[in-house]
């Protein structure tokens, strides 16, 4: 069988499901052996069938086992792996664990310690992007000590505020705040939140924009100082700041700002010396402003929306990034064809999203042309509740946003998912609103929009 060639000989897999899977894939391509981990709840996992080797990490909890950073680290020396792939999760952002990776001499397919640090205190990488010359949103310029502050601070910028976690992401430890009068109590919780997800209580403000658009760029960057841009995705569906559909490109955006902001996401990751994939999010104003938000320093759950116009395989290129290669592509070759769109299926009642954990009865994947599932789930799988609950993304490719919204319905339509509940219904039911027919639609457009 005709492989492509890279130095590493062997990865081993520091994730689960779907994405530990989709590493595999890209590695066999490649022509390197893999070795998975997994917990004593996914020992029947199809990423463990697919692997070279497998070695069991621990018990079911995460903690005891995809975070158990020893036991890792020996699963490594084991199996002579040369390198260690994190996926999205777990690990993928703990600059320790890199820190212990490359002292131990294992590569880490990622960006570096620093880049990881400075990127995930999302108050110091916000004052780095302001000195860089990256639009950021009005805000505290650094962390917020206290009540009186958070106050002198909010009258500056103008209600309504957003008090934010510097540590972390998912929407955990952030407050929207819309007076003075309630400022206090919510400037507390979010900081006992933080403490509580990050164990780090500090926070920092920024000017509260009503609806706005999540707009990323999906970026590439060697260690030769060379860094490339995909173009962006439309993450604007969303539930309590977590994704549930991403589509590119976006069609809020005209062509001058598309162009500038490729441009200021490459700039953003030249700033700090980035190397590896990473993903430059941003807020998109009513207005058609843009403004930096985060940097995520890992592959993104979504990044198959960007394969699909694309054309590149990206995990390939974070790997060939880390075995010292040079991109082989500039921007100019870089091309668009066509819009995709992504859902994201999860294990969860598609009206209260309460977890669905259970026996998977019967499972039949949609397929056709245009049509790609990623996906760690088959008849007779079990959802554990020790995990997230994302059980497979759907992701679809048509000439233009009407014809990949047709495709993505006729996917939905011939889905089947029977023993446990899943998103499907409330797919079907965004993709046929008013709303996002006509890409009028925002971050908060869930709580705004009545399903039918």
């Amino acid at each position: 069988m005709g492989v492509e060639k890279c130095v590493f000989k062997k990865i081993l897999i520091a994730n689960r499901g779907e994405i530990a899977l989709r590493i595999i894939r890209a590695c066999r391509e490649l022509g390197i052996e893999t070795v998975a981990i997994h917990s004593d709840a996914d020992a029947r996992s199809l990423h463990v069938q697919h692997a070279d080797e497998t070695i069991c990490v621990g018990p079911a909890p995460s903690a005891q086992s995809y975070l158990n950073v020893p036991s890792i680290l020996s699963a490594c020396e084991i199996s002579d792996a040369e390198a260690i792939h994190p996926g999205y999760g777990f690990l993928a952002e703990s600059p320790e664990f890199v820190d212990i990776c490359l002292s131990s001499g294992i590569k880490f397919i990622g960006p570096n310690p620093e880049n990881i640090r400075l990127m995930g205190n999302k108050a110091a990488a916000r004052k780095t992007m302001e000195m860089a010359g990256v639009p950021i949103i009005p805000g505290s310029g650094g962390v917020v000590d206290s009540e009186q502050e958070a106050r002198k601070v909010a009258r500056e910028i103008g209600f309504p505020v957003i008090v934010k976690a510097s540590s972390g992401g998912g929407g955990k430890g952030m407050r929207v705040v819309h007076s003075e009068a309630s400022l206090p109590h919510l400037y507390s919780m979010a900081r006992s939140e933080a403490a509580a997800a990050f164990n780090d209580a500090s926070v920092y403000m920024e000017r509260y924009i009503e609806m706005p658009k999540h707009i990323e760029v999906q970026i590439l960057a060697d260690e030769h100082g060379h860094v490339v841009h995909f173009g962006e995705r439309d993450c604007s569906i969303q539930r309590r700041h977590q994704k549930l559909i991403e589509e590119s490109p976006s069609i809020s955006l005209d062509a001058e700002t598309r162009i500038k902001l490729g441009e200021t996401a490459v700039n953003a990751a030249r700033a700090v010396g980035y190397t590896s994939a990473g993903t430059v999010e941003f807020i998109l104003d009513p207005e058609g402003r843009f403004y930096f938000m985060e940097m995520n320093t890992r592959i993104q759950v979504e990044h198959p929306v960007t394969e699909m116009v694309s054309g590149i395989d990206l995990i390939k290129e974070q790997i060939r990034i880390a075995a010292g290669e040079p991109l082989p592509m500039v921007q100019e070759e870089i091309r668009s064809f066509g819009h995709s769109i992504e859902c994201r299926i999860n294990a969860e009642d598609p009206e209260t999203f309460t977890p669905s954990p259970g026996l998977i009865e019967t499972f039949i994947p949609p397929g056709g042309p245009n049509v790609r599932v990623d996906t760690a789930a088959y008849s007779g799988y079990r959802v554990t509740p020790y995990y997230d609950s994302l059980v497979a993304k759907v992701i679809v490719r048509g000439r233009d946003r009407a014809e990949a919204i047709a495709v993505m319905e006729r996917a939905l339509e011939e889905f089947v998912i029977e023993g446990i509940k899943t998103t499907i219904p409330f797919h079907k039911k965004v993709l046929r609103t008013p709303e996002f027919l006509s890409g009028n639609v925002y971050t908060t457009f869930l709580e705004k929009v009545q399903l039918g």
